[in-house]
Formats: structure tokens, C-alpha cells, sequence
């Protein structure tokens, strides 16, 4: 019987599914642009992708180069070919070009990447500042040569819209869902902007990648950054930091605009600040406390407390039949205001205004089951607020018996 040897395979076949191999992640990944580091719309974001890319090309270059040497040395110098190996142990030379040639490489990747870090600490001559501090689970921004701050959190539908645990939401919002806040940082282009950040609870990282932004937020620290940013446009960020529970749900946007419109906005600001100051303690229509509160519940207290008001088992009380709630009034916007010490129910008397407070405390009081009927106005919070007898509130007028919490 003839022995015959097995068909050698079609080069033409293999050439076209090796081709075939190389185009499909092309295929697959339209946009590589979405898979690299944003160019960015400031001078130091262009900086830094373009020391991004220099450092990548030259570890490209190095992997090409040592696998090369590797599968050249593995085919040419195989067994099979009868090739011996070498018997040297040392070689001065070698030692020398492999000392040598890695420091290059590491002077010419330090030099441009210390010019860059440099640059991004100097915060000389900048035109304006604006102090971040970031709160679970919000941001506070506060103009600090204008005399303007505001709170900015996820936008009240968006976070409402997530509670339900549907794809609504994303149908609803598109691609900016989870990503919208109720107040935009407005700041004006062409401006070189000094941001100073700090925490109110926990360490919090302010990030926009568009900007080149990122500085930790740190409790008792000021971390200090900045930007010019080139041309209007919105850009939006997140906290980059663990923070705690609800953490993914404290977006930021930035809105750069012109200069003449920023100025305007600003007035604007001022006006409604000023407004907001007369009508401070003014008193409120039981409906209007409802509306308002119900909106401060979506932003602040449904994380912990939840939609329903159910709260979270052995982590966060239930609003609805709370005693705390449907006990005395005083007692309910001091534990707002004040907090309780050793519980996770932190203070709000730093993050909402007396109106604020008063009108969470009148949706709390009035729903969920619970029907007190109160009205709370704003005057009531502010007089809790300057009564020393109520900065603590007794352990025994609380709801707080929460698992290994010591008090």
C-alpha cells in the first residue's frame, strides 16, 4: 500500500483568514476613539493626551522590539535546525547596551511627563476661583471672588426615574440619563480657573476627563487644580472616588459659555440669591411645602430612606410610621438639621436652607403613610437651628437602633 502525505493547506485560504482576522476588531470597534483618552478642550488636556500617546508608542515600540527578538530567536534558532546553544556566561557589552538604553528611554518619558506635572501645580495668574466640596452624595460650588454658591446634584426626574428600577429611565433620558444635575457650573471660556477642593464627610475625586480634572476631595485639605478651557460646550464628569453608598449617582456638568454670557448669568445668580435672602423665613402654603419637599426628599433622603419610604433594613430607618416623624416636630427638624451622632443619619444644616428643611419635614410628616398634618415653615427650622437645648437629640427620641451602632 502507498503511503501518501497529508495535503498541505491552501496558502490563498489562510492568507484570507489571517487577513480576515486583522479587520474584524476594526469591524467591531468602529470608534477607537471611544476606547483612548479624550483630547480634551484645554491646553493641559492636549498636553497630556499628547504625552499619553508618546509613552504608549514608545511601550508599543518596546514590545514589538523584545518580541521580536523573542520569536526571530525561537524560529531561527530552534533545535530542530541543529543549532547549539551559546556557552558564554558574560558579556560587558551586553550589560552595558541593556543598562544603558532603558535609562534613555526613561529620561525621554520623565522629562516631558515632569514638564507636564509642573505645569498642572502652577496656579499663578489665574482670573477667578472656585471652591469645590464635595458631599455623599452632591457637590457644593461656591464663586469665591463673585459671592455666589449652590448645591448640584443628579437631576431630581433622572434620580426618581432610577428608584423604579426600569429601563424607563433610559428611554426617557437617552444617553444623558444618570448624567444630568439639577445646577450646572457655569464658568466662562478663555479664563484661567483656579479649583480648590475639599469634603464636607467623605473623600470625594472631582473628575471631567474633557478638562483634564481630577483632584481627590479630602475632609480638612484643600486640593488645588486648574483649567482654561478653549471653547463653550458642556462637559460632564463624576466622582471618582468610592464615597459610600450611592457613590455611581453624583455626576458633574460643566457648562462653559462666553464671557459676556457668563457675566450675565452671574447677575442673574446674584439677583436670585438676593431674592432667595428676603423670602428666607417667608411662610408657605402647606401645598407648596409639599411640592418643594417632595422634590428635597428625591434629592437627599431617598438614598437612605428610600422611594416609598421604606428605608433599608438593619442600615437605614423607614420613614413611614417612623416615631421620629410622627413624634414632636422640634425633636424631627433637629435630627434633621443636627444630625445624630454615631448613625449614619449625618447633618443637613450645612447642605439645605431653613426652606429646604422645612419642607422635607413637612413631606415626611405628611406621607408614607404618616399623617400628622403639620406644616412646618421655614422660621420654625431657624429658631431650632439658634436653640443650643436642641444641637443633640436624645437617644430616646430617635429610631437609630441600628446593628453594632454605639452611641
Amino acid at each position: 500500500m502507498r503511503l501518501t502525505s497529508p495535503r498541505r493547506p491552501n496558502r490563498g485560504l489562510l492568507a484570507s483568514l489571517f487577513a480576515a482576522l486583522l479587520v474584524l476588531p476594526f469591524g467591531a470597534f468602529a470608534d477607537w476613539g471611544a476606547l483612548n483618552m479624550p483630547v480634551g478642550v484645554t491646553e493641559l488636556s492636549s498636553e497630556v493626551h499628547d504625552l499619553h500617546m508618546r509613552i504608549f508608542y514608545i511601550c508599543c515600540a518596546i514590545g514589538v522590539a523584545v518580541f521580536g527578538v523573542m520569536i526571530v530567536s525561537m524560529v531561527l534558532h530552534r533545535k530542530s535546525r541543529g543549532v547549539k546553544p551559546a556557552t558564554f556566561h558574560e558579556s560587558t557589552r551586553v550589560e552595558i547596551v541593556w543598562t544603558v538604553v532603558p535609562l534613555l528611554i526613561l529620561i525621554a518619558m520623565a522629562v516631558p511627563a515632569a514638564r507636564t506635572l509642573i505645569k498642572m501645580e502652577d496656579f499663578s495668574d489665574s482670573e477667578m476661583s472656585i471652591k469645590v466640596t464635595g458631599l455623599q452624595w452632591r457637590w457644593h460650588y461656591d464663586y469665591l471672588d463673585e459671592g455666589v454658591a449652590f448645591y448640584s446634584a443628579l437631576d431630581a426626574e433622572q434620580n426618581l426615574a432610577r428608584q423604579l428600577g426600569n429601563d424607563e429611565g433610559l428611554e426617557r433620558f437617552g444617553d444623558a440619563y444618570l448624567r444630568e444635575v439639577d445646577n450646572e457650573l457655569v464658568v466662562p471660556i478663555d479664563t484661567k480657573i483656579r479649583f480648590l477642593n475639599t469634603a464636607a464627610d467623605v473623600i470625594h475625586s472631582w473628575w471631567v476627563p474633557d478638562l483634564a480634572l481630577k483632584k481627590d476631595a479630602i475632609p480638612g485639605f484643600i486640593n488645588e487644580n486648574w483649567a482654561t478651557i478653549e471653547k463653550p460646550g458642556i462637559y460632564r464628569g463624576k466622582c471618582a472616588e468610592l464615597c459610600g453608598r450611592d457613590h455611581g449617582f453624583m455626576p458633574i456638568v460643566v457648562r462653559a459659555v462666553e464671557k459676556e454670557e457668563f457675566a450675565a448669568w452671574l447677575e442673574a445668580q446674584k439677583g436670585e440669591q438676593v431674592a432667595a435672602a428676603d423670602t428666607a423665613l417667608d411662610e408657605r402654603s402647606h401645598d407648596q411645602l409639599l411640592a418643594s419637599g417632595e422634590s428635597v426628599y428625591g434629592v437627599s433622603c431617598v438614598g437612605c430612606h428610600q422611594k416609598q419610604g421604606q428605608g433599608i433594613p438593619g442600615m437605614f430607618p423607614p420613614i413611614a410610621g417612623s416615631p421620629v416623624v410622627n413624634g414632636d416636630v422640634d425633636s424631627h427638624i433637629a435630627t434633621v438639621v443636627h444630625g445624630i451622632d454615631g448613625t449614619p443619619m449625618s447633618a443637613f444644616s450645612s447642605v439645605l436652607t431653613d426652606a429646604e428643611i422645612a419642607a422635607v419635614v413637612t413631606y415626611q410628616r405628611n406621607a408614607f403613610g404618616n399623617a400628622t398634618g403639620d406644616s412646618v415653615q421655614p422660621a420654625a427650622v431657624a429658631a431650632v437651628r439658634s436653640n443650643a437645648a436642641l444641637d443633640s437629640v436624645p437617644a430616646a427620641a430617635t429610631d437609630f437602633d441600628l446593628p453594632g451602632v454605639q452611641r
